[in-house]
């Protein structure tokens, strides 16, 4: 059996250390694996446990990780691991699963804890024999020797976060079970995270992860990151600060709410310029993002709609001869229900348009329809991907209430595959998202005794974990990152 090397911080604490010396693991100094390593005796096959003291960025326990890789050796943490651990909205996005197992675990529990609490992680061992499975869990995501897990009850239980520990750091009523633990580890086989194929394409998934009601939750993101490892397409998250870093990715897929006047629009006008796929394109988000636009088009291509009023401060005279009330009010470049106002009679809608004229010159009319709920249809490339209807908030008449402390409320859904919506829904909302491109869009409709009529058009369309993706559940997230494979490989060659 090859022996292993223990990296340890300075050669003072080698006497100290080498208690954990033994036949088959060697105790080394970081200076002496970097600055010497012909003095270091690294047998084929051996793997090194870098326990140096700080693993952050550019310093020596970071250095001696990105040494052990370049040499072709085998290293925890690895240097992905280490930056990885440096991002608590990085691995807080990847422990989605390890928290729901995390509350089944404590609802199990004959005595659950009361509060929040630290978990320490040998190798992949729990010091409370609890939560081992959480624990290995975690170790398969982020493999470092000694791991503090801070678990917090804030209205339900979560990993906080994730902190690489060092030998100084154990207690002495510790030791025996890290002895234990590094016993077991150094003696089983290396056991690698599942093997990928290497990755052909690099895809950027530009979010904002302080967004109040993003397109996609951090959880939903992470299934995109998986669906696209599984078709050889490496995705990394990204924000709005890595826009000069854009240039390195082969792609660009946008799950942050659009706008033209916005970074994000400038993030897909550079990757559009680049040659690179990119969901939103730049034209979709100028069609997309400006109902008055919408409406137009939808006009000219004879989609149903409800009735439209375009109009300035001189038509607001003879606007409710043309439109009865209640009205529907809308601001051009509103999102999530916002900038959308229903008004009653003359002094409402004289006191609303005036606030909306302060935003825009011109401004929608709409006559109100109401509804259960609202269709939306997911469209990809011109095909219908999912089905969902979005009921009404609470004791509100849209989807989503805007309180006036900020928060948001939304109601309820339901999804459906899309052979179980009626045909004539979706093959107008296809119809109309064809008007736009082939990207990736939400139609959202209204059905009643008269029709079915388009709402809006969504260019940046929410898919979340347990609702769009109900019915096809990974597989959805795989439909998109299919989509942009075959945008990559019909891409023209250089």
């Amino acid at each position: 059996m090859p022996a292993h090397l223990l990296i340890v911080d300075r050669r003072a604490n080698l006497k100290a250390d080498l208690k954990w010396a033994k036949d088959n693991l060697q105790v080394v100094s970081a200076r002496d694996y970097i600055a010497k390593p012909e003095t270091v005796k690294i047998p084929r096959g051996a793997r090194i446990l870098n326990l140096s003291r700080s693993h952050r960025y550019l310093g020596t326990g970071y250095y001696c990780s990105l040494l052990a890789e370049a040499r072709g050796e085998r290293v925890i943490p690895s240097v992905k691991t280490i930056l990885d651990l440096s991002q608590k909205d990085f691995y807080r996005a990847q422990l989605g699963e390890v928290n729901e197992a995390l509350r089944r675990v404590i609802k199990r529990l004959p005595d659950p804890p009361g509060a929040s609490f630290n978990l320490t992680v040998f190798f992949g061992q729990a010091d409370d024999a609890r939560f081992q499975d959480i624990a290995r869990s975690i170790f398969d995501l982020f493999r470092c020797p000694l791991l503090k897990v801070q678990v917090r009850l804030k209205d339900t239980w979560t990993v906080h976060t994730l902190e690489a520990l060092s030998l100084a750091d154990l207690r002495p009523d510790q030791e025996a079970q890290f002895e234990a633990a590094l016993e077991a580890y150094t003696r089983a086989s290396w056991r690698e995270p599942t093997a990928r194929a290497p990755a052909r394409y690099t895809l950027a998934i530009l979010h904002n992860p302080k967004e109040e009601l993003p397109p996609s939750s951090p959880r939903a993101l992470q299934k995109f990151v998986k669906a696209g490892e599984s078709l050889g397409i490496a995705v990394e998250l990204i924000e709005k600060k890595d826009y000069p870093r854009l240039g390195e990715f082969d792609a660009l897929f946008i799950r942050e709410t659009t706008n033209l006047d916005h970074h994000t629009y400038r993030f897909a006008k550079k990757a559009a310029a680049e040659g690179m796929p990119v969901i939103d394109d730049p034209n979709s988000i100028l069609k997309c993002t400006n109902k008055v636009y919408l409406a137009e088009l939808l006009k000219a291509n004879r989609i149903p709609a409800p009735k439209t009023v375009i109009f300035d401060k001189r038509g607001l005279a003879t606007l409710d001869q043309e439109i009865p009330y209640p009205i529907v009010l809308k601001i051009p470049d509103g999102s999530f229900s916002r900038g959308v106002f229903k008004v009653q009679n003359r002094s409402e809608l004289e006191a609303t348009a005036e606030g909306l004229f302060e935003q825009s010159d011109v401004i929608l009319a709409q006559e109100f329809m109401y509804t259960e709920f609202d269709w939306r249809i997911g469209v990809l490339n011109r095909q219908p991907i999912y089905v969902c209807q979005y009921l009404m908030a609470k004791k509100h008449w849209q989807i989503v209430k805007h309180g006036g402390n900020g928060r948001a409320e939304q109601g309820s859904s339901r999804t459906l595959a899309v052979e179980e919506a009626p045909p004539e829904v979706v093959d107008v909302a296809v119809k109309a998202a064809g008007l736009i491109g082939d990207g990736l869009y939400g139609v959202d409709l209204k059905q009643n005794d008269r029709g079915v009529f388009v709402i809006e058009i969504n260019d940046n369309p929410s898919i979340d974990l347990g609702v769009e993706d109900a019915k096809l559940k990974d597989e959805l997230y795989r439909l998109v990152m299919r989509d942009f494979l075959r945008r990559l490989e019909s891409r023209p060659k250089k």
